[in-house]
């Protein structure tokens, strides 16, 4: 007759497999924060870089900054080129940069460059939803907007009327723009 003894085997393997299970939990959610502050911080990166993109093309089309007559930009390379014999005085990028979010190239816009304007500002292609939601008033444009693609880096020429007078987006942006969320 088989005999049954009181073994403590199988509450120790229970235990065992409970305590893998708990950590894989919790390592799976501090996987996924993780990856929501990745995002986040690729998300400041874009806006850094659209801003630089931005006002290198505003310097572009500003005649009292640019030596030359000025042309559309036709191709974004062009805001890297020095025409000077000192290569850093009138480049207005050091280097072309990628799009943080996708690890791609910028989209010019408009696209394809208006032939009289010529390129006016970048924009992202990821159609990714975006973290941020509430942006200061220097880039109030981006409020509400659903995917990065709509969030659109662009130079406002100021109009006729008000030559002098500068409009509120081409106020110049700090290196940090202070969280709101």
């Amino acid at each position: 007759m088989p005999r049954f003894s009181r073994s403590t085997d199988g509450f120790t393997y229970l235990a065992a497999l409970f305590m893998v299970v708990i950590i894989g939990i919790m390592l799976g959610a501090v996987g996924q924060s993780m990856q929501v502050i990745m995002n986040r911080e690729k998300e400041k990166e874009l806006i850094f870089r659209g801003l630089q993109y931005r006002d290198a093309i505003e310097r572009w089309n500003d005649p009292k900054k640019n030596r030359g007559p000025l042309k559309a930009l036709k191709d974004l390379f062009e805001l890297t080129v020095s025409s000077s014999a000192n290569k850093s005085e009138d480049r207005l990028l050091r280097k072309l940069y990628k799009d943080p979010i996708t690890g791609g190239e910028w989209k010019p816009w408009p696209n394809p460059p208006n032939a009289t304007q010529g390129i006016t500002g970048v924009v992202s292609s990821s159609n990714e939803e975006p973290y941020k939601k509430d942006f200061p008033e220097a880039l109030k444009s981006f409020n509400g907007k659903k995917k990065y693609s709509e969030w659109i880096f662009k130079y406002e020429k100021p109009s006729k009327a008000g030559a002098g007078a500068q409009p509120a987006q081409q106020l110049s942006m700090p290196l940090s723009i202070p969280e709101s969320q």
